[in-house]
Formats: structure tokens, C-alpha cells, sequence
């Protein structure tokens, strides 16, 4: 599965997994979350934020820090949809045959290097990567 980024703007793009092209919506998210994206970067331990669709298909919709540019970005919105794909896949498994599923409202996941938050919403996936050694 491939991620092809399509250049919208200077700063900004969007991509998808499956190789499709989606149009920039970042011009219209809400100022709330331009807000929050704002505080999110001016934390010292954060190492960036990808911001993507849930799809089908998934596509970045925009991100931040070094760490998600080009195909390390790519590889990090593909990764973060499968935990969440699995995660949902575990939920639905501990159910049953119940309709009661619940929903993931945020996830951490700690590495000896690296903490990576998601948080996922409605049509969206937030994921936020920081230094947990940086105060």
C-alpha cells in the first residue's frame, strides 16, 4: 500500500494510502483546532502532529515536525491507522456478538525513544509524537 502526496500549498498537503488523490480541507478546520495545533508545537518535548482522514482512503491532512515529512510521515500515518484498525479489530473481538463495541477515545503507546498519542475522532486520527525525557 502506497501513500502518494499531492502539494496543495507551501506548508501544507494531502495525501492517501491507497494512491488517490483527496483535496486540502485544512483551510477549513475550525480556529479551535488551529489553536490546539499552535499549543501542540510550542511544547518542547512535542516532536510533531499528523493530522489524517479515516477514510477510505486515508489520506494526511496535515502534520507538523520533521518527523513526518515525506516517507516517514507516510509511514507513520499508515502505521497509526493499522493500531487503530487492530485496537477497533479487539474491541469488536471482546464484544461478540453484542452491538456494544466500544470506542477508543485516546491511546499511548511508550517506546524506550518515543511516546505516540492518537487520538481518534469521528473522521479524523490526531497523532501527536513527543520526548517523554524533555520538561
Amino acid at each position: 500500500m502506497s501513500l502518494k502526496t499531492i502539494p496543495t500549498s507551501a506548508s501544507r498537503s494531502s495525501s492517501t494510502l491507497e494512491g488517490q488523490t483527496t483535496t486540502n480541507t485544512a483551510h477549513l478546520l475550525p480556529p479551535e483546532l488551529e489553536q490546539t495545533f499552535s499549543l501542540l508545537t510550542s511544547h518542547r518535548s512535542v516532536l510533531g502532529y499528523i493530522l489524517l482522514s479515516r477514510g477510505p482512503p486515508v489520506a494526511i491532512i496535515r502534520h507538523s515536525g520533521v518527523i513526518f515529512e515525506g516517507d516517514q510521515g507516510r509511514r507513520y500515518a499508515h502505521a497509526t491507522e493499522r493500531i487503530v484498525e487492530s485496537v477497533h479489530a479487539g474491541l469488536e473481538e471482546i464484544a461478540g456478538d453484542t452491538n456494544d463495541v466500544d470506542d477508543i477515545r485516546f491511546m499511548r503507546i511508550r517506546t524506550r525513544r518515543h511516546e505516540l498519542m492518537i487520538a481518534p475522532h469521528g473522521h479524523y486520527l490526531l497523532a501527536v509524537l513527543h520526548d517523554p525525557t524533555v520538561t
